[in-house]
């Protein structure tokens, strides 16, 4: 179970944003798992890793950034799909997006994806493309049924753990108050001084996580009980937790991408194996394409 909610611009305003998204990460506990950072076989590419035997180097959320493109991936399982016979690990088809360079756009890797996703366990990947010289492409690939849909750009939007068709009445009500907090943030942007620009970021990286940390159950729910009909009350919190399976959300996650293409990584993730117990909290700040006769990259990472 994951759910993230996504708003892209590849025109913002001024001290505005060209992605906004806030994420959760559900996975056992006790699954070994490697914090965001940046990846040492891919230096412009920053996320998690999946260090579970047999499914190393995967990934649930990455982003890259090369040649003037930002590419953002994300997997999602498709809650009570039976899992074919001989599945390959769905991780890697985030950290191969993420890690593609510009040879390798959007609508070529989903088509190849499209037709070869049977494969794999049933997984919605949401695929986002944002570059300087036309409008931003978002993608949702789900393989059971296998379909490609794409979605506009300048719009709030939400996916989990279900088609889009027919979404979990957390991911309903969750993309509300997510986009309640992204028209929010443009009406203070509106008539904000720049020198308030840092507490509004401040102020917007909170309130996501404040989202993404909702315990409120949105139950009942038909289709998530359709799909889970032991945990489906459990489930249907956006923050999830599930104290006797040792399951919940692990991780939260930001990222927030500005109109001079700098880029803020925000992760909160368990420390071990109890959700009330420490959490490490991450923010990496990295400078993508300075300008176009520059590809100069800044990094700083800081723990707490």
């Amino acid at each position: 179970m994951c759910v993230i909610f996504i708003y892209v611009n590849s025109n913002p305003n001024p001290g505005g944003y060209k992605l906004i998204l806030a994420s959760n990460r559900d996975e056992f506990y006790a699954r070994d798992t490697q914090d965001a950072a940046k990846w040492a076989n891919a230096e412009h590419v920053y996320g998690g890793i999946d260090l579970e035997p047999g499914r190393e180097g995967g990934t649930w959320l990455a982003i890259g950034g090369h040649g003037g493109v930002f590419k953002v991936g994300a997997l999602l399982n498709l809650t009570g799909e039976p899992k074919p016979r001989n599945a390959v690990g769905r991780g890697m088809i985030v950290s191969n997006f993420a890690a593609s360079k510009d040879d390798c756009n959007i609508q070529g890797y989903n088509s190849e994806l499209l037709s070869e996703c049977t494969k794999y366990s049933a997984f919605n990947f949401v695929s986002i493309e944002i570059g300087s010289k036309a409008p931003a492409n978002i993608l949702l690939l789900s393989n059971t049924p296998p379909g490609l849909e794409h979605f506009a750009e300048a719009k709030c939007y939400g996916f989990g753990n279900s088609l889009a068709s027919a979404p979990f009445q957390k991911v309903i009500n969750g993309r509300q108050r997510f986009q309640n907090i992204v028209e929010d943030f443009h009406s203070k942007l509106a008539t904000a001084p720049t020198e308030a620009m840092h507490n509004m970021q401040a102020d917007l990286v909170t309130n996501l996580k404040n989202l993404l940390k909702c315990e409120h159950k949105f139950w009942p729910d038909a289709e998530l009980a359709r799909r889970a009909p032991n945990w489906g009350e459990y489930l249907s919190a956006l923050n999830v937790s599930v104290p006797s399976a040792g399951y919940g959300s692990r991780t939260h996650t930001v990222i927030l991408i500005d109109g001079q293409n700098k880029m803020h990584f925000y992760e909160d993730t368990m420390a071990g194996p109890d959700p009330k117990g420490e959490w490490r909290q991450t923010h990496i700040e990295k400078q993508y394409f300075q300008n176009e006769n520059s590809t100069t990259q800044l990094f700083e990472c800081s723990k707490i």
